[in-house]
C-alpha cells in the first residue's frame, strides 16, 4: 500500500518594520524548517532543519526582522531561542523543562521581548544585545486558556478578538478580525485543538460587514495582510491575492514548499 502523502503545514511570522518574513514550515510530524521570505522579491532563502518540534504559536519575528524568537522541543526537552532570522542557532537560550507550552515570547521592539511564563525559564547562556527583562506578556481579556500566548501577538499586529466560545473539553473557538480593504474584514477563527485536527489550527473567512457576505475558506491554515495584499497558506503553499470590492481575485501562487527534505544546514555565525 502506497503511504498517505500530507502535504507540509505552514505558518508564517511578518515583520512589522520590515518587508520580510520567516516561513515555519512542519512535516513529516518531527521534522521542521525555517525559511525567510523576501516580501519585497516574493524570494525564499533556506534557513535551517530541526529534527524535533517548533511550537510556531509561541514564536515571533522582531518588528525588523533580523531576530526570531521561537519555542522548540525534542527528545523530551523544550526551550525558547532567540536566533538571526531565519536560523535556528541560539544566541540566546533558555530552557523550560518538558513543558513546550510555556515557551516562546512576544517582541517588544527591536532588542526586547518578553517571555511566556517569564521566571520560569532558566537561561541557558546569551551572546547578544537582544535581552528579556522576564516579564511574562499581559494577559488578554475574553480569549480562550490555550490560545492566551498567541493572542498577545496577534492584538499587536492589527486583529480584534470579537468572539470567544468554550464548545468544550479540547474544544474552543476564538475569533479574530482585521479590516484588510473598505469592504472587507478577514476573519480568523482559531482552535486550541480538536480530534482529527491536532492542537492550534486555524480557518478563515472574508467578511462584506455591509452585504452580510461570508466567504469561508476553511482550507487556509494562515492568512493575513501584507502591505495591499492578501496572503495565505493552504496545502504546503504559499499564495497571494488582491482584494477587490467584489472579493478575492488574481490569485498567485508564490511558493511550493512541498517535497522538501531534510539537510543538515550551519548557521552562518
Amino acid at each position: 500500500m502506497v503511504p498517505i502523502q500530507f502535504p507540509a503545514r505552514i505558518h508564517v511570522l511578518l515583520a512589522s518594520q520590515a518587508p520580510v518574513g520567516v516561513v515555519i514550515r512542519r512535516g513529516p510530524a518531527k521534522r521542521v524548517a525555517t525559511i525567510l521570505w523576501d516580501r519585497t522579491r516574493d524570494e525564499f532563502k533556506m534557513g535551517q532543519w530541526l529534527k524535533g518540534r517548533i511550537y510556531e504559536r509561541l514564536c515571533d519575528l522582531s518588528p525588523d526582522g533580523k531576530y526570531f524568537l521561537y519555542s522548540a522541543g525534542k527528545a523530551g526537552t523544550s526551550w525558547t531561542g532567540v536566533s538571526h532570522a531565519p536560523f535556528l542557532k541560539a544566541i540566546s537560550m533558555y530552557l523550560i523543562g518538558g513543558e513546550c507550552w510555556l515557551g516562546g515570547g512576544v517582541w517588544t521592539s527591536e532588542t526586547t521581548y518578553l517571555l511566556n511564563s517569564g521566571q520560569r525559564h532558566t537561561i541557558r547562556g546569551s551572546r547578544e544585545v537582544v535581552a528579556s527583562n522576564q516579564k511574562e506578556p499581559p494577559p488578554v481579556v475574553d480569549c480562550v486558556q490555550d490560545l492566551s500566548r498567541y493572542a498577545p501577538r496577534l492584538i499587536r499586529d492589527g486583529w480584534n478578538v470579537t468572539r470567544v466560545e468554550n464548545i468544550g473539553t479540547w474544544q474552543a473557538e476564538q475569533t479574530f478580525e482585521k479590516q484588510i480593504s473598505p469592504e472587507w474584514m478577514l476573519r480568523k477563527l482559531a482552535h486550541p485543538g480538536s480530534v482529527g485536527k491536532g492542537c492550534y489550527w486555524e480557518e478563515h473567512q472574508l467578511v462584506h460587514p455591509t452585504s452580510g457576505v461570508s466567504i469561508a475558506y476553511p482550507d487556509w491554515e494562515w492568512a493575513d495582510l501584507d502591505g495591499t495584499r492578501l496572503v495565505w497558506a493552504t496545502g504546503g503553499k504559499l499564495f497571494a491575492g488582491s482584494v477587490l470590492a467584489e472579493g478575492l481575485a488574481n490569485e498567485t501562487l508564490l511558493f511550493d514548499f512541498n517535497g522538501m527534505l531534510f539537510t543538515p544546514i550551519e548557521a552562518p555565525y
